[in-house]
């Protein structure tokens, strides 16, 4: 038993003082190794260096899981800390889609049934590497020593990988240089062309902007994102003159209706996005009938609303599930109010709201407050359950505008339509117009600094937010809101406390 172990001493001081090993098969390998060479190809010097022969992929590394860290800061319970989980393992199928989207899914697929995906692993030479990150523990025949993992003892090996097998971190994955000629050339989607005019006025809409998020002050009649019948969109424009510095596309992480303006937050990068839109989901998510919880690192949102009448009380709070429901043979929808207890699916729905100043000629400005964002969820609320529809909403206040009568005031002054960027109205609409544009504006969001809040997390996976800055942002009214502002001599006034 002595002899044994004084051989094994030896042999692994021989390799502690030898330069490091080439790398090739080893004939004195262990059993364990052995059973391996039968599916593995073994990395050779610089004949057969693997970046000739594979293509390789960046190696695995956990990244910040954004949406749990978005469910944590916005529920939870006032605690100072955010913990930055991270995705710490994943599978090699999923890493490859990850890093190289461009290759088709089932191209992939088909790769891993034929065995031709690799993954690299570290060997010791004539020893089996087992143990942790800070220490590698050598097993030879009868004995285990525990040796530091700076001793250059390793060589390398490319072992095939299933699918579904586990990455560790830093593992690297090795595809066939011939899947560059398998994959169909990627579909080149023409991006949407601006001229000079166009690309400035695009700029200019751009209220905000740092490294995580762009915050834009979207105008009336301009989509968000593309669909039939829509020819520009926000997320086409953001993508061709939003881009700045960045290689991503600016992402969309919540939407307006065409016809509403106001405050459009995106995401400059997948992590910043993925964790804006966690934030936006679980504001709506964690609501219930009883109210929201409160957070003050939480997201916040105010509206402004011109309305066709007064709501018979000066605040309050609606929650009232809403329901999609077919019209016109199909051909269109609409959502409306559950209030028959009816077995549908239904959204719950929660909106405060607050009179800021009633007009004697029968309209008033509201403060609208969503706590959940469903669709058409304010324009909604205001014509089935306050019985005041939004000027300029004709799908759920047609029967008042109906009856309307354009606002005439002495000091009225009609202004002609003047030709804008991509075809938009911006003069007109309103009050005192037969056709007003839609008087909802979505003035005010207070965010979290997503930018700070990532440059934490990337120090430490546990972060302090008791000092993480918030971000208030303020859109001015569009010209026809603040038309009707002027015609009607109302005092618009916001107020933090309510």
């Amino acid at each position: 038993m002595a002899a044994n172990w004084r051989v094994a001493t030896a042999a692994l001081r021989r390799h502690l003082r030898s330069p490091p090993p080439t790398i090739r098969e080893s004939t004195g390998a262990l059993s364990a190794a052995n059973q391996r060479r039968s599916y593995t190809t073994a990395l050779a010097d610089d004949d057969d260096d693997p970046r000739g022969k594979w293509l390789t992929l960046p190696p695995f590394s956990p990244t910040i899981d954004a949406a749990a860290v978005g469910k944590e800061l916005s529920f939870g319970d006032g605690d100072s800390i955010v913990k930055g989980s991270t995705d710490g393992s994943t599978t090699a199928l999923r890493w490859i889609l990850r890093c190289r989207p461009d290759l088709p899914r089932n191209l992939v697929q088909k790769l891993f049934r034929l065995r031709q995906v690799r993954v690299k692993i570290v060997f010791f030479d004539d020893f089996e590497v087992t143990g942790d990150k800070r220490f590698v523990n050598v097993i030879q025949v009868r004995r285990q020593v525990v040796v530091p993992m700076s001793c250059e003892l390793q060589r390398s090996q490319l072992k095939r990988v299933a699918a579904k097998e586990s990455l560790n971190v830093g593992d690297r994955i090795y595809l066939p240089l011939s899947v560059g000629n398998d994959a169909p050339p990627p579909a080149k989607k023409e991006r949407f062309r601006c001229s000079e005019e166009e690309r400035k006025f695009v700029c200019s809409l751009v209220l905000y902007k740092d490294p995580a998020i762009i915050v834009l002050n979207k105008p009336h009649g301009m989509a968000v994102q593309g669909g039939t019948g829509v020819k520009t969109s926000i997320d086409e424009l953001a993508a061709t003159c939003l881009t700045f510095d960045k290689s991503e596309s600016p992402r969309l992480v919540h939407r307006l209706d065409r016809d509403c303006s106001g405050l459009l937050v995106l995401g400059r990068t997948q992590t910043a996005a993925t964790l804006l839109h966690s934030i936006f989901r679980e504001k709506t998510s964690g609501a219930s009938a009883y109210g929201v919880k409160k957070n003050i690192k939480s997201l916040k949102r105010k509206y402004l609303a011109l309305v066709i009448g007064c709501p018979r009380r000066q605040r309050g709070q609606i929650s009232a599930p809403l329901r999609k429901v077919v019209v016109d043979d199909g051909k269109s929808d609409r959502i409306t109010v559950n209030d028959n207890g009816e077995l549908v699916s239904t959204q719950h729905a929660i909106t405060e709201y607050r009179v800021v100043e009633s007009s004697p000629h029968g309209y008033t400005w509201l403060e609208l407050r969503p706590l959940t964002g469903r669709k058409h969820q304010l324009r909604v609320h205001c014509a089935e359950v306050l019985g005041t529809p939004i000027l300029g909403d004709y799908k759920y206040g047609w029967q008042a505008h109906k009856t309307r009568e354009p606002f005439v005031s002495p000091e009225n002054t009609q202004t002609k339509p003047s030709s804008s960027p991509f075809g938009l109205d911006m003069e007109g609409g309103d009050v005192s117009s037969k056709q007003p544009h839609l008087h909802l504006h979505s003035k005010q969001i207070d965010l979290p600094n997503i930018c700070q809040l990532l440059e934490k997390l990337e120090v430490s996976s546990d972060s302090d937010i008791s000092d993480l800055d918030g971000l208030k942002f303020d859109a001015p009214l569009p010209t026809h809101m603040q038309l009707s502002f002027n015609l009607l001599k109302s005092r618009v006034e916001t107020s933090d406390n309510c």
